[in-house]
């Protein structure tokens, strides 16, 4: 009897640890190497404001974890709070899906140096930056060619920057709008839409909705771009 007793707390206790265990699927771990003091603060999107979901108390050890209940991959921001002095270099972002993130960076360079794993939307995501940045620095190399064109008054040389960006721009959209067709089977395809080409024509937009796996279009992103599409359609059909 006491034996059967001892087995039926030990099933509860089981069960009581299964069902705790269940209410996360997102475990995030991190270094931060040269922080010693100072509260982490892991955030999403709200509509348009960043809300707190886990805080992160740093004391003395530059490690961390946070387990989180992901309903859908989403784009999450590891913010620091440095405590003494204000930084514009403190907000990571950071591609989170279930399962296990690892964050590494520095202190000194919060950003620049993060190394983030575990995440194939991150991944993906990186990709697209990399070659997305091609398209920025050519717009930055343009407007500086713009200002020193006005400077000179020069028309002839204005007509020709005015040209350059505009077909950098196309092939900005049009790389994002291949990306995220090429990449349907994953959230970053209607994230990229949604955040990066949302004023594109409504025909590549509608594309990229149409081409989403089913898995996708049932995420978080997945829904809110086939949303907006229809909002757009219904928009332009008055």
């Amino acid at each position: 009897m006491k034996n059967s007793i001892i087995a039926f707390v030990s099933l509860l206790l089981l069960a009581s640890c299964n069902k705790n265990e269940s209410k996360t699927n997102l475990h995030i771990t991190g270094n931060i190497k040269g922080l010693k003091d100072g509260t982490l603060y892991i955030q999403k999107y709200n509509d348009t404001s960043l809300i707190a979901i886990d805080t992160i108390k740093i004391d003395g050890q530059s490690t961390f974890e946070s387990n989180l209940d992901l309903k859908s991959p989403e784009m999450l921001y590891l913010y620091l709070d440095r405590g003494v002095t204000n930084s514009l270099d403190n907000n990571i972002m950071f591609f989170a899906e279930p399962g296990t993130i690892n964050i590494e960076t520095n202190l000194d360079s919060f950003i620049a140096s993060a190394k983030i794993t575990g995440s194939k939307n991150q991944e993906l995501y990186e990709e697209y930056k990399k070659i997305n940045s091609r398209f920025n620095d050519a717009n930055l190399t343009l407007i500086e060619r713009k200002f020193k064109a006005l400077k000179s008054n020069n028309t002839a040389v204005l007509d020709s920057i005015a040209i350059a960006q505009d077909n950098n721009i196309k092939r900005k959209y049009l790389y994002a709008t291949n990306f995220a067709v090429n990449n349907k089977d994953h959230e970053v395809s209607p994230y990229i839409a949604l955040a990066e080409i949302y004023d594109i024509n409504i025909k590549y937009l509608d594309t990229i909705q149409k081409s989403m796996t089913p898995k996708v279009a049932k995420s978080l992103y997945g829904k809110k771009l086939t949303k907006y599409v229809n909002d757009i359609k219904k928009s332009e059909a008055k």
